[in-house]
């Protein structure tokens, strides 16, 4: 108490001040609400005022003359009257606060009784400065408590306990924010007032007013500010929302407007969705920012757009176009640029539909641009409508086998396409091992009505379901007529195209194999199937008689190169474990019967996976590498990548020999062995902390799938390369490879030669990349053995 008396002068000095700077800088604050501010800025300069007055009231009490008898009486009336003055300043913050931010009706009764009170306290005050009933003056001039002292604290108490029980009745109305300074505000000047009856020299009760005032503009501001942050927040989430709605409502009209230009071609059902899909995952393949990779989408979806001005018997023409309709089919570019490039606030919609015609090699139309004159959209664009084209069913033609359009997508790299782009098309079709990307037909004969009528033996058939790892479930209805024999039975076969076929040339040229067909009572026919085990578990149920109507359910794996298959119906369950020739191919299942109909035919895939050991193997694998191991235990690599050697740190000057040969199944440049570079902890390919910097196929082709690596291929054929045919029946016998490893710190170039194609590649790893840097081979369809290392 002794030290806060001896400075209290001095910190009545700096709170004056403080407060007087608050209170302008509450003037010049635009963001809290007009009467609160009026409201604060009374409360800061009545503070800073009320200090001022105690200060000079301190300063010249017990002073000598005019000027300082006049100055300690006025003073201690400041005094007085700016403590009523603050308070009813804060009733009014109070008002204004639960009126607004409170959102009461009207002011609490409470405020309206501190009203009368202050009023009735600045009567007394007046009173007082008559009769001497809050204080008087000795004859040194110094301050005096009289009689009634006790009345000029009781009634800013009383204020103080009105304005404390409307805080608490309306807490939970206020913010955080709010509450705390408001409770100060009330409860530390009543402990203060209180103090100060008892305690005589020490401003207790002016100084705890002025400090809580002070704290009040502090969480004025910091609410202040919060309130402008979920402003600020609120618009952001508004300006997003009605982004988003736009978005929307720009996708919806985009989506409908493709869907109303493939509606004019019964055989392009869908093709514009697809082409914006598949060129989406051609630019975020090249490293697009997301931004660009949407407007890739968007000028996709509407790249064919101008259709809408080109007759309909022209677009749904069965036959050959002449000459002159040609011409006209070639007017959609510019009808589509016309059309799109009134959206003026989105001028790449326009590239996709006025280029996409246009060929890298510059014999396009409908300006024959060339190269990179051609806008990297319409580049894109022609990548993804060229593989839909050819993977989409057309009047003359079905659906061209995926591995097909590959290589006619090689033939055109650098002539009809942009090389780069076209690459990067290669590579998700290398990833789409199951042959998503393409035009999803429905079972036919069951479109729209879920029904497949069958006649006679193998009159009809569904199309083929592609079995894999995951369970595959169908359920069905079978309806036969009584004493027809009628019965539902699968067909397993494999096909480029996921088809059965009954005509030789198409089984040739599609690479037909049919493994066997099973009927639901368990008879089966093995054609190039090496076995077929069936077992039959009857099911206990009443008999009703001759039925008509059969419910099945059917669940059918594939793993390695056997399949399991088990056909459930309430009489009985059959399961078939078929052993196919070998683990390198595909496995489809396609519907068919003899005098029945299959009606709600449903289609489901679970997520359960099976492994080999959940098949009871019936034949022995097929292997092709049953030969000596050299530094390397010997792959067979069945499919895409399925499996791969340990990895080996790369050395300067190592060398990689092996003995490579594709499978009987393989049948493209590609079933070749490969080389991979890349880091992982437990030095696997696909292991833990997987990096791939290069996948190097003995074909020529090149990829890298991390960002810290840079790629580049030499390319060069030789006199002992004579063509792919060529190269296929070279790899189909197989060959002695040998792979020459070079390292400079993270450059790495490897070299190597077989059957007529010599290749270098150069990987440049980012300096940043401290991992070893490991070397595996693997490949597609093909058998790796007798692997050295030097």
């Amino acid at each position: 108490m002794e030290l806060l008396q001896q400075y209290q002068l001095d910190i009545m000095l700096m709170l004056c001040s403080v407060c007087a700077l608050l209170g302008v800088f509450v003037l010049m604050n635009r963001t809290v609400a007009t009467e609160r501010k009026h409201a604060l800025i009374a409360i800061e300069l009545g503070s800073s005022f009320l200090l001022a007055s105690e200060r000079f009231a301190y300063l010249y009490r017990g002073g000598s003359g005019t000027f300082a008898y006049y100055a300690v009486r006025v003073s201690n009336f400041l005094v007085y009257a700016s403590i009523l003055f603050v308070i009813a300043a804060f009733n009014k913050y109070l008002r204004d606060l639960f009126t607004h931010e409170g959102r009461l009706p009207e002011s609490p009764k409470q405020l309206g009784y501190c009203k009368l009170l202050t009023i009735v306290g600045v009567v007394m005050l007046i009173i007082s400065q008559f009769t001497g009933l809050y204080y008087t003056f000795d004859s040194s001039n110094r301050y005096q408590r009289a009689g009634g002292f006790l009345i000029c604290y009781i009634i800013p108490l009383l204020i103080s306990v009105f304005q404390l029980a409307v805080i608490i009745k309306y807490y939970k109305r206020l913010r955080f924010e709010q509450r705390i300074p408001l409770l100060l505000f009330t409860v530390v000047p009543i402990i203060a007032g209180i103090v100060q009856i008892f305690v005589y020299g020490l401003s207790l009760f002016s100084m705890s007013i002025v400090g809580m005032a002070i704290l009040l503009y502090v969480f004025t501001l910091i609410d202040t500010n919060d309130a402008i942050d979920r402003a600020n927040r609120r618009e952001i989430e508004v300006l997003r929302e009605e982004q988003g709605r736009f978005k929307l409502l720009f996708t919806q009209t985009a989506e409908a407007l493709a869907s109303a230009i493939d509606a004019k071609d019964k055989y392009t059902h869908g093709h514009s969705r697809r082409v914006a899909e598949y060129s989406e995952q051609i630019a975020r393949s090249a490293g697009m920012p997301e931004e660009s990779v949407e407007q890739v989408y968007f000028a996709a979806l509407l790249h064919d757009v101008g259709k809408i001005g080109i007759a309909d018997q022209i677009i749904n023409k069965e036959g050959k176009l002449t000459d002159a309709e040609f011409a006209e089919i070639k007017k959609h570019p510019e009808i589509g640029d016309q059309i799109l490039s009134s959206i003026s606030g989105s001028p790449y919609l326009s590239l996709g539909a006025k280029y996409h015609h246009e060929r890298y090699d510059g014999r396009g139309y409908p300006h024959r641009l060339k190269g990179d004159d051609i806008p990297a959209i319409a580049r894109i664009i022609a990548v993804a409508d060229a593989y839909d084209a050819m993977t989409s069913k057309r009047s003359y033609r079905a659906p061209m086998p995926q591995q097909l359009v590959r290589e006619e997508l090689v033939k055109g790299m650098g002539a009809q396409f942009d090389p780069v782009y076209s690459k990067l098309m290669l590579h998700l079709i290398d990833l789409d091992s199951e042959y998503q990307m393409k035009e999803r037909a429905e079972f036919k004969e069951l479109v729209g009505r879920s029904e497949l009528v069958c006649a006679e033996y193998r009159s009809a058939f569904s199309h083929g379901m592609l079995i894999t790892e995951k369970y595959t479930d169908i359920s069905l209805e079978c309806y036969a007529k009584p004493h027809s024999g009628g019965l539902p039975s699968l067909i397993l076969f494999d096909s480029l195209d996921g088809l059965i076929h009954l005509k030789e040339h198409e089984k040739k040229d599609l690479i037909y194999t049919e493994y066997g067909e099973i009927r639901f009572d368990g008879t089966t026919v093995c054609t190039a199937a090496r076995k077929m085990k069936v077992d039959i578990t009857p099911h206990p149920h009443e008999h009703h008689g001759i039925r008509t109507t059969v419910e099945y359910e059917i669940r059918a794996a594939h793993v390695d190169d056997h399949m399991l298959i088990r056909i459930t119906s309430e009489q009985q369950t059959v399961q078939i474990i078929v052993a196919l020739p070998d683990a390198s191919r595909y496995a489809y299942l396609a519907l068919s019967g003899e005098h029945c109909e299959l009606r709600n035919v449903k289609l489901s895939q679970s997520e359960e996976s099976l492994t080999e050991s959940d098949i009871p193997r019936i034949a022995d694998k097929i292997s092709y590498i049953d030969v000596p191991a050299g530094d390397l235990p010997n792959i067979q690599v069945d499919g895409w990548r399925s499996t791969a050697t340990e990895g080996v740190p790369v050395r300067d000057g190592m060398k990689i020999l092996f003995h490579g040969k594709s499978l009987p199944t393989a049948r493209l440049v590609w079933h070749c062995p490969f080389l991979v570079l890349f880091s992982a902890d437990d030095r696997k390919v696909n292991g833990e902390n997987y990096r791939e910097y290069a996948l190097i196929r003995l074909d020529g082709e090149c990829w890298e799938s991390d960002t810290s690596a840079l790629n580049k291929i030499q390319i060069n054929m030789n006199d002992d390369f004579v063509s792919w045919d060529a190269w296929k029946a070279l790899n189909k016998n197989g060959m002695e490879c040998e792979a020459s490893i070079r390292r400079e710190g993270n450059t790495i170039a490897i070299t190597t030669e077989n059957g007529g194609i010599a290749l270098k590649n150069v990987t440049m790893i980012s300096s940043d990349i401290t991992s070893e840097i490991l070397v595996a081979l693997t490949g597609d369809q093909c058998a790796v053995t007798n692997i050295r290392i030097r």
